[in-house]
């Protein structure tokens, strides 16, 4: 028997205000909640769902609960269930955001970023270890994420090209299926909820052309690409994004940027609504809090429309999908180079956080050795030992390092 859309509301609404400390915290509650405590969904069910979104661009956990939601009570269950899972932590962001705008500006504040931010660079660490852990198992594989590395670190390569090159040479050296031919089930034609899902994507983006505002254009366009792109979860196409934001844009600055993803991990839901983040505090420099609010919405539509088109279109064709090794293949080779780009990320961080200035000297990011700054090593080497030593949630980790570094810049 189908749950009620009242349960689905009771138990995705929870699901969705709990849903602290990444994906693997996320997949894991919502394993204990549809699995564990409720037979809504059997473990067969919940493995071959999760398989299949991390085979899709965007945030998997955020894809699972809407297919999830889909499996219970069709499309209206999956879009109950996606967005109960996205919104508590947008509304979370954009009061992050005002705050930031507001307060950010003061010594005590930057003084308390500088902590969150020694602390990020342990979170990216600690995300470069375990994606590191899963997908370097072959001599390809860590050959793929040196290649990724030197590719975007030293020549600047693109995030999207890194990725489509991973994917095709994982998808030639993978063996053709040898899984038997599954029946395509009788759902109908898949092009009805492509096409609906697309002309709702678009269809923001359009009425900014229509009415000439270039700056939300570069806003649905840059963030409906990044939702392509986004393989591997928010902190592989990071780097990308603030090449992208930070220097051909100019929206927002590295610092800013790297405070973003700081206020992003306290809050539920994905990471990827650090791009919430970055369209506000960009509308906001552009054009006051009309166009910041404007922005901030067009990011998050072009962040997570896509999510809500490859689950309703593809989600019939599950078991399919998953017997074929081919498009396995590419997924893994996607992931060993994420590893490349989540390095490059990490180094990144932290240069612009050690070091007051650097400098590009063509061939990748140098810092000035007489900028070191003692106090951020001294935030970052506490980050760690909290995080990785004391395992620490992130919340009071962060917590702890904005404090101190309020406190060392009283010293």
């Amino acid at each position: 028997m189908s749950p009620s859309f009242q349960d689905l509301w009771r138990v995705f609404g929870r699901i969705g205000l709990l849903s602290f400390g990444g994906p693997a915290a996320q997949i894991a509650l919502m394993h204990q909640e549809l699995v564990e405590k409720r037979p809504w969904l059997s473990e067969k069910q919940f493995l071959g769902a999760l398989s299949f979104c991390m085979l899709l661009p965007g945030p998997e956990a955020m894809q699972l609960a809407t297919y999830a939601g889909w499996k219970l009570r069709g499309t209206w269950g999956g879009l109950l269930a996606g967005l109960l899972f996205v919104i508590p932590g947008a509304l979370v962001i954009l009061a992050l955001a005002m705050l930031y705008i507001s307060y950010g500006t003061l010594p005590i504040v930057q003084a308390g970023f500088v902590g969150i931010k020694a602390a990020v660079v342990v979170v990216v660490l600690q995300a470069l270890r375990k994606v590191a852990g899963k997908a370097l198992t072959s001599m390809m594989g860590w050959t793929l994420a040196a290649i990724a590395f030197v590719c975007i670190y030293v020549f600047q390569i693109p995030f999207p090209v890194i990725i489509a090159v991973a994917a095709a040479i994982g998808w030639w050296t993978s063996k053709q299926s040898d899984a038997p031919t599954l029946e395509v089930p009788e759902t109908g034609n898949p092009l009805r909820p492509l096409a609906i899902w697309l002309l709702l994507w678009v269809a923001p983006i359009a009425l900014v052309l229509v009415i000439d505002q270039a700056f939300l254009t570069d806003i649905g366009f840059f963030f409906s690409k990044l939702a392509v792109v986004t393989f591997g979860g928010a902190y592989a196409v990071l780097a990308y994004m603030t090449q992208t934001v930070s220097f051909e844009f100019g929206w927002i600055s590295p610092g800013e940027m790297i405070d973003a993803l700081g206020l992003a991990e306290t809050t539920p839901g994905p990471l990827i609504l650090v791009t919430e983040f970055v369209a506000l505090l960009a509308g906001y420099k552009e054009g006051g809090i009309a166009l910041m609010l404007c922005a901030g919405a067009l990011a998050l539509w072009c962040t997570f429309v896509p999510c809500f088109l490859w689950i309703f279109t593809a989600a019939p064709y599950v078991e399919r999908i998953l017997c074929l090794p081919r498009l396995k293949g590419a997924l893994d080779a996607i992931t060993a180079a994420v590893v490349g780009v989540i390095l490059n990320l990490s180094l990144w961080f932290a240069l612009h956080v050690l070091f007051a200035r650097s400098f590009d000297s063509g061939y990748g990011l140098f810092p000035v050795l007489g900028s070191f700054d003692p106090k951020a090593f001294a935030l970052l080497y506490l980050a760690a030992a909290l995080l990785l030593w004391r395992r620490m949630s992130l919340p009071t980790v962060l917590l702890i390092c904005a404090a101190s570094g309020i406190l060392f810049s009283y010293l």
